[in-house]
């Protein structure tokens, strides 16, 4: 291999996953390794994975124009300074200074959902838009804000933290931000779980008290299967999710006039019994109907490799800068 490559890293709680990239984004090899404990130890990890990947592929060090990463928590952008990541039990860490110095190689550093949907706008489901929101329906509900092309950061890196948007004020479930009411308390897969499990317990719904009974515990999959089974219970679920969502969504539409939102995340495999009902809502709440009728709400199409990817993007838009 001769021609030059792009270095894209998705730093994760449990995983580091990498991938060499084409300089337009395409995979060449991917590499994944668990992640270890200790910000140091992350760090001579990624060098030992770049070695490794580079040495697959047959290329050099010469060749990378630059390592671009995604990594949980609040970055500074420029400094590549990562105020805090809760899953690693990283505070104040200079990542890019250190990788950079570890490894020789120009480092790029952003949140890991901002960089999520900096690949699905690069290659996925947000081709095309230049101003777009991704949100990841997961564990939690992260979001990335697009805006002509550019990630929208924030004063303190915590720009598109869209799962902490108050649904309803002074009330609601907790949430580990430590408030109440949080859309990430009402659509993410632990709240689609946790009302399902009531179901289940209370009888109220048979069909997922007999998938708890069998399993002996539910995942998202199980309440949205129940839902296209027809069990009405399940189907007030959605609902219910599709109403928090799509209000939500409406928001972000009046505040940014966006082209594309894009759902990602294991609950964004529900498919259309899902994002029909956010549609419904999402037209029933926005300001301007023209509005709805210019966004698009779409499941995203990169699966785990929009990390990667999107930390790519962050070498690819220095190199065109």
């Amino acid at each position: 291999m001769t021609q030059r490559v792009i270095v894209g890293v998705d730093v994760g709680g449990s995983s580091i996953k990498m991938a060499l990239l084409s300089t337009e984004g395409e995979i060449v090899h991917k590499l994944e390794e668990p992640t270890p404990a200790g910000d140091d130890q992350v760090i001579a990890k990624i060098d030992q994975m770049i070695t490794y990947i580079l040495e697959t592929a047959n290329a050099s060090k010469e060749q990378v124009a630059g390592v671009g990463i995604g990594v949980p928590g609040p970055v500074e952008a420029g400094t590549g300074f990562v105020f805090q990541a809760v899953n690693l039990n990283w505070k104040q860490v200079p990542l890019k200074e250190k990788l950079e110095k570890v490894t020789g190689l120009p480092v790029y550093v952003d949140n890991d959902a901002n960089v999520a949907a900096l690949g699905e706008m690069w290659k996925g489901a947000g081709q095309g838009a230049k101003d777009m929101v991704m949100i990841t329906l997961g564990t939690g509900v992260g979001g990335g804000v697009i805006v002509n092309g550019k990630v929208i950061s924030g004063k303190n890196g915590v720009g598109g933290e869209i799962g902490h948007i108050t649904m309803t004020p002074g009330t609601g479930p907790a949430c580990n931000c430590g408030k109440t009411g949080c859309l990430e308390t009402y659509a993410s897969a632990t709240a689609i779980i946790r009302e399902g499990t009531e179901l289940a317990k209370t009888g109220k719904s048979s069909h997922l008290a007999t998938v708890l009974s069998e399993k002996g515990s539910l995942r998202a999959k199980d309440i949205f299967d129940a839902a296209h089974a027809g069990d009405q219970e399940a189907l007030k679920i959605i609902d219910d999710v599709a109403f928090y969502l799509g209000l939500a969504f409406s928001h972000l539409a009046n505040l940014l006039d966006i082209s594309k939102i894009v759902v990602g995340g294991g609950v964004s495999a529900a498919g259309d019994i899902l994002f029909s009902r956010i549609r419904k809502e999402f037209t029933h709440y926005i300001a301007f109907p023209f509005l709805a009728d210019s966004c698009e709400i779409l499941p995203a199409t990169l699966g785990n490799d929009a990390g990667v990817i999107g930390a790519g993007w962050l070498v690819y838009e220095q190199m065109n800068a």
